[in-house]
């Protein structure tokens, strides 16, 4: 099996519970079809580059997966047909990290 590392944005009207929700539903999709989901990181509710769909803001959320290509094909193309879901990538790797990834920087204008 191959490893990928696949990221989302969801919808920034979705709650921190729904966004879990939705991660949980499609890491499923990938142990039903013999993946394993190796790690999941929730990065939070992130200010977006540029609109997407009206949205100004993103949750992301990082998979690692250890998966078989007809698994990740399934993966995706639930993810194409969710409404929740904005932007996803996915690549191929030829290692886990063991460390946290670097999360995309956000400019904190809110706070000042």
């Amino acid at each position: 099996m191959s490893k990928y590392e696949t990221v989302f944005i969801a919808r920034q009207d979705l709650a921190p519970a729904q966004v879990e929700q939705l991660a949980e539903k499609l890491g499923k999709i990938v142990t039903d079809n013999g993946g394993k989901v190796h790690k999941t990181e929730h990065w939070g509710l992130k200010t977006l580059a540029y609109r997407i769909n009206k949205n100004r803001k993103g949750h992301y959320v990082l998979f690692e997966l250890d998966t078989p290509a007809k698994a990740l094909h399934e993966l995706e193309r639930q993810i194409r047909l969710s409404e929740d879901i904005l932007r996803h990538m996915t690549i191929k790797i030829e290692e886990f990290s063991t460390e946290r990834k670097e999360q995309p920087k956000t400019d904190n204008k809110e706070a000042a």
